[in-house]
């Protein structure tokens, strides 16, 4: 499978108990879709690798695997600080007008008003109250967008495109 098509959504942790479980941590908003998984790819040097799973479940509020041919704790802590990651097919379902944030890296920001490009999203920070886009401008500043209706006017995932109202914001 090609690297493209896999989205990184965990990252393996320690060991847990003596029968080869290793705890995950989860890379994703969604950490229950570990719960009864069947299979998943797992980053080497050589690029990405389809492993079964012998189980997949939740304790205390995070994701255990056991790998099949993996019995013990020696042979799953060979594994530890590896990714995981998931065919695109497989994402969670989003609700309308939500967004993954590796789709929108890269997108480029416009001005609603007059259709000027204003500069691309390099990162989405997460807050309490709502997520920033991170806007690098023509000028190499940093715009931060509060995700709030009054900024963001306008997403679109397939064009690239995010037209936001700029009034009251401030380069740094």
């Amino acid at each position: 499978m090609n690297a493209d098509d896999l989205v990184i959504v965990g990252k393996l942790g320690r060991p847990r108990g003596v029968c080869g479980d290793i705890y995950v941590t989860p890379l994703t908003d969604f950490p229950t879709r570990f719960d009864g998984m069947v299979e998943i790819h797992v980053g080497s040097r050589d690029g990405w690798e389809l492993k079964k799973l012998a189980a997949a479940v939740m304790v205390g509020g995070r994701p255990v695997l056991r790998f099949e041919g993996v019995d013990t704790p020696e042979e799953v802590a060979r594994m530890t600080n590896r990714e995981l990651a998931v065919p695109r097919d497989r994402l969670v379902e989003l609700p309308e007008n939500e967004y993954f944030v590796f789709d929108l890296i890269g997108c480029e920001v416009f001005e609603q008003e007059n259709g000027e490009r204003i500069g691309e999203v390099i990162d989405v920070e997460k807050y309490p109250a709502n997520d920033v886009y991170v806007v690098t401008t023509a000028n190499d500043k940093k715009l931060m967008v509060p995700v709030v209706g009054v900024y963001v006017k306008k997403v679109d995932i397939e064009a690239r495109r995010i037209e936001i109202d700029p009034t009251g914001l401030d380069e740094s």
